[in-house]
């Protein structure tokens, strides 16, 4: 009997920000995130974010994918995949691949179907690839 090889999480590797927890600013991360608290800002996955039920959101998440309980006001750009469950309630845009919506998740806002080259150019230079590094340090100079 072949067994099915499911994919591994390392629980090191997602980000979360935990119910009771506010964050302000910009997150930007190659690994998934996970968001049960309040987060105003922007969002950047090369993963997938999960937005839990008790959630608030106030920002734009770009990202591959993405699981959503919560309440959000802010726009998605979604490479592949927007769910939303049940109980979400958004407010703003929707500019994703593929739309799947359960029975009484809420949207008030436009939805706009992109391709993956129309998303790398909505969001190709939004998104930081990687962290700015320090300015280099001049070599030491050798004295003859």
């Amino acid at each position: 009997m072949a067994k099915t090889m499911e994919p591994t999480v390392n629980v090191n590797e997602v980000s979360r920000i935990s119910t009771g927890t506010k964050v302000k600013g910009e997150i930007s991360s190659s690994n998934d995130i996970r968001i049960d608290g309040t987060f105003e800002g922007k969002i950047y996955s090369k993963g997938r974010v999960v937005v839990g039920e008790k959630a608030l959101i106030k920002g734009d998440i770009i990202c591959s994918n993405v699981d959503f309980w919560g309440t959000m006001e802010g726009n998605f750009f979604v490479k592949d995949t927007l769910s939303l469950k049940s109980s979400s309630k958004v407010k703003g845009d929707l500019h994703i691949k593929r739309l799947q919506v359960e029975l009484d998740a809420r949207f008030d806002g436009t939805c706009q179907m992109i391709s993956e080259s129309d998303f790398d150019r909505l969001c190709g230079t939004a998104a930081p690839e990687k962290p700015v590094a320090a300015p280099a340090q001049p070599a030491p100079q050798q004295h003859k």
